[in-house]
């Protein structure tokens, strides 16, 4: 027996009732979207190696663990985009997108790859919408994209929102308190896990994402860099709170907030659902304020965020049917079938959802098929060129001129979001 194959472990098929409800999502978000000026861009699934390593970091999990990255044949090293911060702001600077008038304002939809271990809403391939304020280094920037996320996950009605907000204050202005935060690890050394010793010296905020419990207690009492920030970095977060405060956003502060990209600076935070377990959050960003003059463009302030669509299909745990059909031809002898399929066009470029037999079936299986993709109607062409309606619901059936067939059936209105 020929051996069965499957997907790739952490890696998974969209079928049509999943795609179903990622439309929805899309939809939502495209809609969204419009009606606050972001335009959508789309970069590519692979980039050169060397973007993720100057810009999400080397010293991150991401670059030093997770990517998938290859040589190619043309003897260049290629990463399957790993996030989509990175990618967004080459193009920015690739096609000189700080001669529009800023901020930038722009959002991206697509796949995504990190090598990890799989689990319920997390694959090795995964999903993600995205969107970025490039170009304004105001509070009301980081207000607005904050909105959004929250917007987005109410209008899908995300149950359990919670959204917890911190400070990173800015590169300069965090130094000493790296250096203290620094000296206490140290203090604590033989308490912490591998990974964390081994960035003491390059990235000790990391510390605050550890998982293992020993490390965890050690972290409950270091001191937090939100108790430290001051001058124009305290201000910032200040008029964030109010803006946030203003448009009736609730949030939660977290002083152990940090994420897993070295970008970061100023704002941060994370969207998180109930019901999720330990891995509770659907999305989050922040402020990255130098990442676009470190890629080489020029000093350019910009904010955004990414959601992960398989957790936010998690979280909503919802049964999504498929699209209904407003009529199902169906045809009582095989002489119709060429009468059959010219009508059908002829409906669905009217925008009639129409659909018919490609199976050979019988009457009473041309019946069924129709109740199994849900038709609300049912078209049957006799051989003596007439035609009856059924309706499937209320079973009714009258005869109807197919020459009029348009005016008898008219396109369902799309379902609200």
């Amino acid at each position: 027996m020929t051996e069965r194959l499957k997907a790739p472990r952490g890696t998974f098929d969209i079928t049509p009732g999943d795609a179903a409800a990622r439309a929805r999502i899309f939809d939502t978000a495209s809609a969204l979207f419009e009606r606050a000026g972001y335009g959508r861009i789309e970069t590519p699934v692979f980039e050169d190696t060397a973007l993720f390593k100057r810009g999400v970091g080397e010293g991150t999990d991401i670059v030093e663990k997770e990517m998938f990255t290859f040589i190619d044949r043309g003897d260049r090293s290629i990463t399957l985009r790993p996030e989509a911060t990175a990618s967004i702001a080459r193009a920015f600077i690739e096609h000189g997108m700080h001669k529009l008038p800023l901020p930038v304002k722009l959002w991206c939809w697509g796949p995504f790859f990190r090598y990890e271990a799989p689990q319920a809403g997390r694959h090795r391939q995964f999903h993600q919408v995205d969107a970025e304020a490039i170009g304004s280094d105001s509070p009301l920037a980081d207000a607005e994209i904050i909105m959004l996320l929250d917007d987005l996950l109410r209008e899908l009605a995300v149950p359990g929102i919670k959204l917890s907000l911190s400070s990173l204050g800015s590169p300069e202005g965090r130094g000493p308190y790296r250096e203290e935060l620094r000296a206490y690890l140290k203090r604590h050394e033989s308490e912490l896990n591998e990974d964390v010793r081994s960035r003491l010296d390059a990235n000790p905020l990391r510390a605050f994402d550890a998982k293992d419990e020993a490390t965890r207690a050690v972290m409950a009492d270091a001191p937090k860099l939100l108790d430290s920030i001051d001058g124009e970095d305290a201000k910032h977060f200040s008029e964030l709170r109010s803006l946030l405060d203003a448009s009736g956003v609730e949030y939660e502060l977290d002083p152990t907030l940090v994420r897993g990209l070295d970008y970061y600076s100023r704002t941060v935070f994370a969207f998180t659902a109930e019901g999720l377990g330990a891995q509770s959050e659907v999305g989050g960003g922040g402020r990255y304020d130098g990442l676009i003059a470190q890629l080489g463009g020029p000093q350019t302030p910009a904010v955004g965020w990414a959601a992960g669509i398989e957790r936010i299909l998690l979280a909503l745990d919802q049964e999504v049917e498929l699209p209904s059909r407003d009529v199902f031809v169906a045809v009582a002898d095989p002489s119709q079938h060429a009468r059959a399929v010219a009508l059908v066009s002829e409906l669905r470029h009217a925008g009639i959802s129409a659909e018919l037999d490609l199976a050979g079936r019988s009457m009473k299986g041309q019946f069924k098929q129709a109740d199994r993709i849900g038709a609300a109607n049912v078209l049957v062409l006799e051989a003596d060129d007439s035609a009856q309606l059924r309706d499937l619901q209320s079973g009714e059936q009258r005869p109807v001129d197919p020459g009029r067939i348009r005016n008898e059936l008219t396109p369902k209105p799309p379902p609200p979001a």
